[in-house]
């Protein structure tokens, strides 16, 4: 009989390498497999990091237009409760008691009856909202609000009362802001956000005292972004927030809030036939809230820039009429004001008055220069002049603007001056 142990041991064992060797090589393609996923992530994300912070180049239009990354819902609503009434209570609870209740005092002279009141006695003459801006004491309104007013009074969410003094006021701007002795008041100032965030379809709400409500929330939509509204003054306020949430007579001065309760805007205007809410408003953006409000406390005045022209947004329409090719974007310059920067820099109006075939499109002058950028920075409306120059100058400033001038692109540069009172 034949021992077959030793040649059966040899047989056995060279399965056991070839497993062994098939699976070391399986480890080994894992191994770097993950290795290059996770190199290729870092310098992915190293690449997107880059870009991001790299300036593209845009115009004034389409940064208006960049939406934010989408928010990430880490957690549920506690308690069952959807999201959206959950970032409501959010905001309501944060923000509530900072917004204030802002009464106009004044005399009743010549009023009659059992229950007239004395000359100097002061009573309700009308009345709006604002918000605490810091803890000294300063709260933001509406210009509208306390224009021409004689003593003010101030109600807070727990009813607390406190008198306040107008520290200064924009008309331009539709801004104010009053001043309380802060003393045995908890204030809680607001957040500010930031205007680049703010897009069209974000949910936002409103919290004010409509109709003398105190403590009214409402809520909607961003419906659009870079409207002009018209000023108490000749001037437009550009740049401004239009939403659908519910605003009415009260709400003036009061915040216009994103889902994280920032203010983004300070409401402003409604656009209806019957003065109450049609689901068209308007707010003041925080760009320029927060350039106008340092200077309010600090001087009790803000400083416009100003060019010292008139012009028109240039459509395709207008191509023959201006001799400028249809493609072509920017704003004709219909007018520059004597004794004006623009005056000064050597800009030129219109020279020839024209007969349009496409009146209150193409304007009714030609000839003057056709700004197609400012700064670098391309413009493509008139707006969008007017939010740089709320955005980023102040008065002495210098602007440089590129024009077409005979149909050759040429820089001016041009010394803000301050906007005159009108």
């Amino acid at each position: 009989m034949y021992d077959y142990s030793t040649s059966q041991r040899k047989n056995n064992r060279m399965p056991f390498f070839v497993i062994a060797t098939v699976t070391l090589l399986f480890i080994s393609l894992c191994m770097l497999s993950a290795a290059g996923v996770t190199l290729f992530t870092v310098v992915s994300s190293q690449q997107s990091a880059t870009a991001a912070a790299r300036p593209g180049n845009q115009n004034i239009a389409d940064r208006q237009m960049l939406q934010p990354t989408p928010q990430v819902i880490v957690q549920p609503p506690p308690e069952g409760v959807d999201y959206e009434t959950a970032v409501l209570r959010s905001i309501y609870e944060q923000v509530n008691d900072s917004v204030v209740s802002i009464t106009v005092l004044g005399t009743h002279r010549g009023v009659t009856g059992f229950d007239a009141p004395t000359d100097e006695e002061l009573l309700p003459f009308a009345s709006g909202s604002g918000f605490v801006w810091d803890r000294e004491g300063h709260i933001v309104t509406n210009n509208h609000v306390v224009e021409g007013a004689t003593k003010l009074q101030v109600t807070f969410s727990d009813g607390a009362m406190a008198l306040a003094d107008l520290v200064g006021a924009d008309a331009d701007s539709d801004l104010a802001v009053i001043k309380i002795d802060p003393t045995g008041f908890n204030l809680a100032p607001v957040l500010r956000g930031n205007i680049d965030d703010v897009y069209v379809g974000m949910r936002v709400a409103a919290i004010g005292n409509p109709f003398g409500l105190a403590g009214t929330l409402t809520s909607g939509i961003v419906s659009a972004v870079g409207r002009s509204i018209p000023s108490r003054s000749n001037f437009s306020i550009p740049d401004s927030i239009q939403t659908d949430a519910a605003i009415n007579p009260g709400n003036s001065g009061g915040p216009l809030l994103n889902e994280r309760g920032e203010v983004i805007g300070v409401n402003a205007q409604i656009r209806s036939e019957v003065r109450a809410n049609s689901g068209v408003g308007f707010a003041i953006p925080i760009v320029i809230v927060e350039r106008v409000v340092p200077e309010l406390i600090e001087n009790g005045r803000y400083r416009h820039s100003y060019m010292g022209i008139s012009g028109a947004t240039y459509s395709p329409l207008c191509s023959q009429e201006q001799t400028l090719a249809p493609e072509q974007r920017g704003v004709l310059v219909q007018e520059v004001i004597r004794g004006g920067p623009a005056a000064r820099a050597g800009m030129n109006g219109a020279t020839r008055r024209i007969s349009s075939a496409y009146p209150g499109i193409c304007p009714s002058t030609a000839g003057g220069d056709f700004i197609i950028a400012v700064d670098g920075m391309a413009v493509s409306t008139f707006d969008d002049i007017l939010i740089y120059l709320a955005r980023y100058t102040s008065p002495g400033d210098d602007l440089t603007l590129t024009v077409l001038r005979d149909g050759q692109p040429q820089d001016v540069v041009l010394n803000l001056g301050t906007r005159p009172n009108r």
